[in-house]
C-alpha cells in the first residue's frame, strides 16, 4: 500500500464541458466509465487494487452526470460526442493512449471510442453491454417492435417524465433501481428487460427492498445522492438525454458500419443481468470474437446482476488485472 494515496478529485474542461474526475495511482492510464444512473463512485472498489498494481486510475463523471456539467441541449449527448470526451480527456491528462473500461452506458462509449480511435485506445473492456457496433445499442424503432411502448428506453424518451419521477426522491430512486437490477432480486431470474405496464411509472414497478443486498449500504446510497445534489430537479436529465440520442447514434455512426474492435478486449457480465436477457443477445455474445478478434476473455459471473463491478468487485478486479497485465 506504500505510495498509494487517497482518491483525488479535480475538474478539467473537455470539449467545452467541465468534467469532474476521481483519480488514484501512477502508471499507464486506465479510464473507468460509469453508466446510468451512476457516477465515479460506482468504481469505488476498483481504484485501490488497480492503483496498487501500478496503474493511473481515472474515473470521470461523464457529461450530464453528478458533479460534471450538464449541457442543456439534449443533442449534446450523442455517442460520437461522448467518445470525443474520452479522447479529449486522455489528452487533457497528458497522455496519448489509455485502456478504457466501461460499464452499462459506459460500455458503448468505450466500445465506440475503441472503434473510432484505435490510435488512442490500447485496450478496451466492457462490463454488461457487449459491442453492438456501430450504434451502441438497438434503436427505439426496433425495440418498440420487440418489447412494446413500455420498454424502459422508450419510457425515457419523453422529456420531463422520467426526469421528474427519478428526481423526486433520489435516495429512493437509487435504492430501488440498484436493487431491482441486481442479482439479489428474485425477479432477475431469469433476466428480462424492464417493461413498464401502461398507466404505471418506472419506480412503481420497483418496490423498496426490505433490506439492501450485502454489496450495497445506506452509506453508498447517501454517497450517490450527494454526488447528484448539484443538479436539483434535473439531477437525472443529463443521463436520460443519453437515451434520447439512441436513434440518432445509428445515423451518426452508420458510415462506420463494418468496423470492429482492433485492440485487445475483455467482456464481463452477470448471468442475471437484464442485458443478457435481451432478444438476440445470445447470438451477439456468441459472435464476440468476430467483432473483437483479439478478445482476451468473456467472463460470465453466476448470480450477478447488472451492477457488475459493484456486486462482484473481487471477480471483476481479478479479470481486469489479468487483462491489463497481458496488454502489449
Amino acid at each position: 500500500m506504500a505510495g498509494i494515496g487517497a482518491i483525488e478529485h479535480s475538474f478539467v474542461e473537455v470539449n467545452g464541458v467541465r468534467l469532474h474526475l476521481a483519480a488514484q495511482g501512477d502508471g499507464p492510464l486506465v479510464l473507468l466509465l460509469h453508466g446510468f444512473p451512476e457516477c465515479w463512485y460506482s468504481w469505488r472498489h476498483q481504484f485501490r487494487p488497480l492503483a496498487e498494481a501500478g496503474y493511473r486510475v481515472v474515473a470521470p463523471d461523464q457529461r450530464g452526470y453528478a458533479r460534471s456539467e450538464q449541457p442543456p441541449d439534449p443533442l449534446a449527448y450523442s455517442l460520437p460526442q461522448l467518445s470525443a470526451d474520452v479522447v479529449g480527456l486522455v489528452h487533457a491528462l497528458g497522455e496519448e493512449r489509455a485502456v478504457v473500461v466501461g460499464h452499462d452506458w459506459g460500455a458503448p462509449v468505450a466500445w465506440t471510442t475503441a472503434m473510432l480511435r484505435p490510435d488512442v485506445v490500447r485496450g478496451v473492456a466492457g462490463l454488461s453491454v457487449p459491442p453492438l457496433l456501430p450504434g451502441g445499442m438497438p434503436p427505439p424503432s426496433r425495440t418498440l417492435e420487440q418489447y412494446g411502448a413500455g420498454y424502459y428506453q422508450l419510457y425515457f424518451q419523453q422529456p420531463g417524465r422520467a426526469d421528474a419521477e427519478l428526481a423526486l426522491d433520489p435516495a429512493a430512486t437509487f435504492r430501488r433501481l440498484l436493487y431491482a437490477a441486481s442479482g439479489d432480486n428474485p425477479a432477475t431470474e431469469p433476466p428480462r428487460p424492464w417493461v413498464i405496464p401502461a398507466g404505471r411509472t418506472l419506480l412503481e414497478t420497483m418496490p423498496e427492498p426490505e433490506r439492501l443486498p450485502a454489496w450495497l449500504t445506506e452509506a453508498d446510497i447517501g454517497a450517490f445522492v450527494r454526488e447528484y445534489a448539484g443538479h436539483g430537479d434535473r439531477a437525472f436529465t443529463g443521463g436520460l438525454n443519453w437515451y434520447r440520442n439512441i436513434e440518432r447514434n445509428q445515423e451518426l455512426l452508420e458510415p462506420f458500419r463494418g468496423r470492429g474492435i482492433e485492440m485487445p478486449a475483455l467482456y464481463v457480465a452477470g448471468d442475471r443481468d437484464m442485458v443478457t436477457g435481451l432478444r438476440g443477445m445470445d447470438r451477439l455474445l456468441g459472435s464476440l470474437d468476430r467483432v473483437a478478434p483479439r478478445l482476451h476473455a468473456r467472463v460470465l459471473l453466476p448470480g450477478c446482476g447488472h451492477w457488475t463491478q459493484q456486486e462482484r468487485p473481487e471477480e471483476v478486479n481479478a479479470a481486469l488485472l489479468d487483462f491489463l497485465a497481458r496488454l502489449p
